[in-house]
């Protein structure tokens, strides 16, 4: 089994997306299930029951979305700072 360490930021990345696709599919799907679905309405509690949990696990899924964009911001001013201390030595070579 991989570890923590063998994982590459692209796989990473890739990973949080499907997860993230999946629970917002599970979200839509609970709402479809809830709003629209006649089998779902005819079962009562049991239904609404139903239709919560894939919303709610959804919700789960979707959770990833802060890690990954706080991964990409985090990245995003790594590359511009460095890109700054090269501008900036540049200017002082000058």
């Amino acid at each position: 089994m991989l570890g923590a360490k063998d994982l590459s930021d692209t796989t990473i990345i890739r990973t949080l997306k499907i997860v993230m696709s999946i629970g917002i599919v599970f979200i839509l799907l609970g709402v479809y299930f809830h709003m629209f679905n006649e089998t779902i309405e005819e079962m009562g509690v049991t239904g609404i029951l139903i239709s919560a949990i894939f919303v709610a696990l959804g919700m789960i899924m979707s959770l990833p979305t802060k890690m990954f964009l706080t991964f990409v911001l985090v990245n995003r001013e790594q590359e511009l700072a460095e890109k700054d201390a090269v501008h900036e030595g540049r200017a002082q070579k000058d």
